[in-house]
Order: C-alpha cells, then structure tokens, then sequence
C-alpha cells in the first residue's frame, strides 16, 4: 500500500495509525504539524521573493521524510525567487533544495546584507541560539521592511522541552535514539532555550518593530517510537496540559515599515 510516497503499510508499521487513522492513508495525521506552519508559511511566499533559511543544514527534511506532499511543501526553490540557506555547520553544503548558501561565523552575525532578504524560514533552530538579542537583531537587519518571519521552535514550556533540560545534555543523543529511531546523529544540535516563549519572542521581536502572530501547536507525539504505552501517556499528558504548554510554537511575524 503507498502512502503519499511510501511502499510501506502505515497500518502494519506504525503504533501512530491506532490514534490517528488516516496515516495509514496520506502517512500523515490531522494534527501534523508540518503541514500547518508551512501551510500558513507557503500562504504568505510570492512569487520572486528571496528566502533565506537559516539553520538549513544538510536538508534532512527532503532527505529523510518519506511522504513526498510534505517533502514538497517544505520546498521553496522553484517557487521562490531565490533560497539561501545559512547555517554553522558545513552540512548545509549537501542541501539539495539550496540556490546558495553560506556558513555563519564565530561572531553570530548573518553573512548577507541589510534589507536583502523577503522571507526568513527558521525551523526549529531558535532553540538553538545562544545569543537571542544579537540573533534578532540580524533578523531585523537583513529581513526588508514588510518581510515575513516564519519560525517553528520546542515551547521551552511543552512537556517535551522541560524532559530534554532535565536529561544532561551528553545523553540526548542516546536517548533520542530509542524514542526517535530514525533521527540521525547529525542532526542532534546542543540546545540554550533562550527564544522560545511568548514573553522572550515578544522581548526580542518588539510591537514597534513587528507585527507578531503566535500559535501554539501540539502535534502528535514525536518521541514515543514503536511503544504503544509511551504514545498512550503522551497523548493523555497533551490532552490534560494547558495550550501555554503546547510542545511547539508557529511564530509568524512581519517586519513594520513597508
């Protein structure tokens, strides 16, 4: 049975299809979060426009997601004008859905120049910045007035956040292992949690200064791998939680001045 690009039964293989049955159909659920933040982020792309992805690393997204609609969704090259991609680590280089791309260096600061960007893409890298101020302010910098802003990061509050700063940081590669099967080792970044709440997004990402929308997103659990006992408590534990402690945030914010 295919499933949006697969050749492998969900229904057999997956514990997730008990909950969420239409998997078994597309390989994705209702609730995927994907699908949302670049639903909302494709919504606002025009055509020309030139996007820069910042934490774009060696593309494994398109590489490792095996449904081809999501895959195609997160691709912007062909639509936009242009894709630049940035990142610290040389892997970047290997991306396939890049037009160019560039290393940040040692100082933080973005290589591109000011105003020259129409669209900052940021997925799932504000958990990884050690200097939020300095890292905002090259946003503002690069990003032209009436640009958009489109970032999805771990809410340093969800239940997933709070469990990974409990665990030393040396055992998250081992321990994602077990409850992420197919995350790769390459992909396991260290983590500060400095942007990624409200109150920090709205510190960093001033009114005078941007036009801020926030979603908080549960999607279904991603850390559960084949344990059908994990994936009850998860979805139990999303269900009873409060929305602030939703395990991620769609943040979408237009620079003001256009």
């Amino acid at each position: 049975m295919a499933t949006g690009g697969t050749n492998v039964s969900q229904k057999t293989t997956d514990p997730a299809v008990r909950y969420y049955p239409e998997k078994a159909v597309s390989g994705m659920t209702g609730i995927d979060g994907t699908l949302q933040f670049f639903a909302h982020a494709n919504a606002v792309l025009e055509d020309g426009w030139t996007v820069c992805d910042i934490g774009a690393g060696r593309g494994a997204a398109h590489r490792d997601d095996k449904v081809r609609f999501r895959r195609e969704l997160r691709r912007f090259n062909g639509r936009a004008g242009r894709v630049i991609g940035l990142d610290v680590d040389e892997a970047v280089a290997t991306n396939p859905v890049l037009d160019e791309w560039h290393l940040i260096g040692s100082d933080g600061k973005l290589p591109l120049g000011d105003a020259s960007v129409d669209m900052v893409l940021s997925d799932f890298t504000f958990e990884h910045i050690p200097d939020p101020a300095l890292f905002a302010a090259e946003i503002a910098r690069i990003l032209r007035p009436g640009g958009w802003l489109c970032a999805r990061t771990p809410n340093k509050w969800g239940y997933v956040s709070l469990g990974a700063r409990i665990v030393p940081e040396r055992l998250h590669g081992r321990l994602l292992a077990r409850l992420q099967p197919g995350r790769k080792a390459e992909d396991i970044f260290p983590t500060h949690y400095l942007l990624n709440t409200r109150a920090a997004l709205a510190r960093h990402f001033p009114d005078e200064d941007w036009d801020r929308h926030v979603q908080m997103w549960s999607p279904e659990p991603a850390y559960c791998g084949n344990r059908r006992w994990l994936w009850a408590i998860a979805r139990f534990v999303q269900a009873v939680l409060p929305r602030g402690m939703a395990t991620t945030i769609h943040f979408y914010a237009r620079k003001r001045g256009a």
